[in-house]
């Protein structure tokens, strides 16, 4: 969700203001590279793990059990045994006491890792290095981030960085790598079908996991993608910009091979009540950012009626070709109170200056949109978030896939902060606690993975799956809040006294145990240290 800078892509953006978030064209030169891990930066793989009477949620969908043992033999989960019921002895039959490193999780829950469908890296204006992202991702629980893209243009760093997560040589998310259509090759642009299907082949021989549509391309080019995506085994996901949608909407891309829709863009253009096109106000300029994002809202009043025959239909047609949705409602949540995100209680720790400065009103950076953002404005925005969110839920109680992915480093979000976000929106859009747990988890792993004709490896807690874990104290089934990094606060019932609960404790990474706390300590420095920096300059 950035401007771009680099000259070659001007004329992409004036064409398509698609305006949907990517490092697609950031001064790579000025990004810098993620610092190696150091000694103590996690722990681990272990020979012998066991994490001990914990309370399980699977990822699965089943409800929650425990306690139960959980042994972790380096990177995979080895068993999971019960250890016995409350008020009776623990059994026989529990793991053994010859573990490298025993966690005792009493009082708390262990779930998946979370999965970050919709990710990117900051840029050199925001948060010059992805460490930053990185570990705020790994403090809230996320072990996996499909970057769309993660950086882009020369030098992207995309590849680079999965391979060294992969190898944890780093400290970061098991990373899914995308890339733009159109972005880092050098062949030039991709204007029709058979340039379309040379890119594909490009990213594929590359090593890309997948490819990110922004709309910009006539129907013919963006056909022959996707059936190359497909042939290569690649994902493909889209924002599809309201520049394209006259040509393509939601409906069509899923007809011509769609994998996955990200945002609102072309659901509601594919619902339209009485006209084939939306209606704009005569003066209406796309290039006016206030202007889109304000009228956007107003297409809520142009649809057909929730839970009628054509909604449902529409729906059913998606899933019917196992189109992913992922609606990221936390990145819009400014849009009905600005307010409530421009002062939400984590920005003076741990977002960066420079990040903050990025959000503030401005005709320059992208997302930063509130010029003179009114009360009828936020008013437009929870009205539109209602059909939004019953769509979204419709479509999961038909069958329909939904995953969860945050779009941070815009309108006000901060990295895994607007992740536990996006779950809170899913629960108020009608999901179950445990529905909102397996979008994040398994649902998101099978939109990465499924692709490649393979099962995910992550995504449910069993034995045979990698050791990727989130142990959080108490119970996040009741509140989605105690996974916030600032935690929960309430009222202690016993001393009458406001106290802190919650917050992530441990995440496990392929059999690497990274202390949350620490995590974000790491990053208050970062801020802290930034801060002080710009002081001594002035």
């Amino acid at each position: 969700m950035r401007l771009m800078r680099l000259a070659g892509w001007a004329a992409l953006l004036l064409a398509t203001l698609a305006v949907q978030p990517s490092g697609f064209a950031q001064d790579v030169a000025r990004m810098e590279r993620v610092p190696d891990r150091q000694p103590g930066e996690g722990e681990g793989p272990y020979r012998r793990l066991v994490i001990r009477n914990a309370t399980l949620v699977d990822g699965s969908g089943a409800p929650p059990r425990g306690p139960v043992d959980i042994v972790v033999a380096g990177n995979r989960i080895e068993s999971i045994r019960s250890a016995g019921n409350p008020g009776l002895p623990q059994p026989q039959n529990r793991p053994p006491g010859d573990a490298d490193r025993e966690i005792d999780a009493a009082g708390m829950t262990v779930l998946p890792g979370f999965v970050d469908v919709h990710g990117h890296n900051g840029d050199p204006d925001k948060a010059p290095n992805a460490t930053y992202g990185y570990r705020l991702w790994l403090a809230h629980g996320v072990t996996t981030v499909r970057g769309v893209g993660l950086y882009g243009g020369a030098g992207d760093m995309s590849l680079a960085d999965r391979q060294r997560s992969r190898d944890n040589s780093i400290v970061a998310p098991r990373l899914f790598a995308y890339v733009v259509i159109g972005d880092v090759w050098t062949g030039g642009p991709v204007n029709s079908p058979e340039r379309a299907r040379a890119f594909v082949r490009w990213a594929a021989q590359a090593g890309y996991d997948g490819i990110k549509f922004f709309n910009s391309e006539p129907p013919a080019v963006l056909e022959a993608a996707l059936a190359e995506a497909r042939a290569q085994r690649l994902g493909t996901v889209a924002h599809l910009g309201q520049g394209g949608v006259a040509e393509v909407n939601a409906d069509r891309a899923a007809a011509l091979g769609l994998g996955g829709v990200t945002h609102f863009y072309g659901h509601f253009e594919s619902l339209l009540r009485d006209r084939r096109l939306p209606s704009y106000p005569p003066d209406y300029n796309m290039a006016d950012e206030q202007w889109r994002f304000g009228q956007v809202a107003r297409l809520a009043d142009q649809i057909v009626t929730p839970g009628s025959p054509e909604w449902r239909a529409y729906l059913e047609r998606l899933r019917e070709r196992g189109v992913f949705m992922s609606p990221t409602f936390n990145i819009y949540s400014a849009g009905r109170d600005v307010m409530r995100a421009r002062t939400a209680e984590w920005h003076e720790r741990y977002t960066l200056p420079s990040l903050q400065r990025f959000f503030q009103p401005s005709r320059v950076h992208h997302g930063s949109y509130f010029w003179d953002w009114t009360t009828a404005d936020e008013i437009a925005w929870r009205r539109f978030y209602t059909p939004w969110m019953r769509l979204v839920n419709d479509y999961k109680n038909m069958g329909g896939r939904v995953t969860v992915g945050s779009d941070p480093g815009y309108i006000y979000q901060t990295w895994g902060f607007s992740y536990v976000q996006e779950l809170e929106m899913l629960q108020e859009a009608g999901f179950s606690p445990l529905e909102v747990i397996q979008a994040a988890t398994i649902n998101g792993a099978r939109e990465l993975v499924e692709p490649t004709g393979r099962e995910p490896e992550f995504g449910i807690v069993r034995a045979g799956m990698l050791a990727d874990l989130v142990i959080v104290p108490g119970n996040p089934l009741a509140n989605l809040k105690l996974l916030y990094g600032t935690g929960h606060m309430r009222l202690n019932a016993q001393t009458q006294q406001v106290e802190r609960i919650g917050g992530v404790r441990w995440t496990i990474k392929d059999g690497i145990v990274y202390d949350a706390p620490v995590l974000l300590a790491s990053v208050e420095r970062m801020v802290a240290e930034a801060r002080a920096r710009e002081a001594a300059a002035r």
